[in-house]
């Protein structure tokens, strides 16, 4: 995929600000902008399904999701919004067998494993959710993961557990 150029690239980078702001409006009119030439480029739809994601649009940051993939499968981003964006919908179970392959393309990333926690959780499996928490943790940074899941709703069958860690 080629590097996206200007003004599309300030118009993404803008978009970022105003999501950083919670301003998911003003971050829409900001990707409206971008030419048509480059708004299937991943790095504008990975901003549209934070768009979606923050104006609790899961439908439709699920089709995002799907192109983002389509358009970039190297791209972790894909693989971790089209399953969150599962999990929102509810279809936990789909969004974990969703994110299973990204495993073997990323090996050293820790949101996979971490993602795959949160929902093995959910689904009601302690035992896996443990195993996959651990795995984040052995590839990221221990606080940091730590803390995010102290924090994590999806988690919190494991709070106590994950305080100890």
């Amino acid at each position: 995929m080629s590097v996206l150029g200007y003004p599309d690239k300030h118009l993404v980078n803008a978009a970022l600000g105003w999501l950083d702001l919670r301003l998911a409006s003003s971050a829409r009119e900001e990707l409206q902008q971008v030419t048509t030439a480059n708004a299937c480029h991943p790095e504008v739809l990975a901003v549209w399904w934070r768009i979606h994601a923050a104006e609790r649009h899961w439908d439709e940051a699920l089709r995002v999701a799907e192109m983002e993939l389509q358009t970039a499968p190297d791209r972790m981003s894909g693989w971790v919004d089209r399953s969150y964006s599962l999990h929102e919908l509810r279809r936990t179970q789909e969004a974990r067998e969703a994110l299973l392959p990204a495993l073997k393309k990323f090996p050293d990333a820790s949101l996979i494993p971490y993602n795959l926690a949160c929902y093995a959780c959910q689904l009601g499996d302690p035992v896996e959710a443990r195993h996959w928490l651990r795995k984040a943790i052995a590839r990221g940074e221990k606080d940091e993961i730590k803390l995010l899941a102290l924090n994590d709703p999806d988690l919190s069958a494991l709070r106590e557990e994950i305080s100890k860690l």
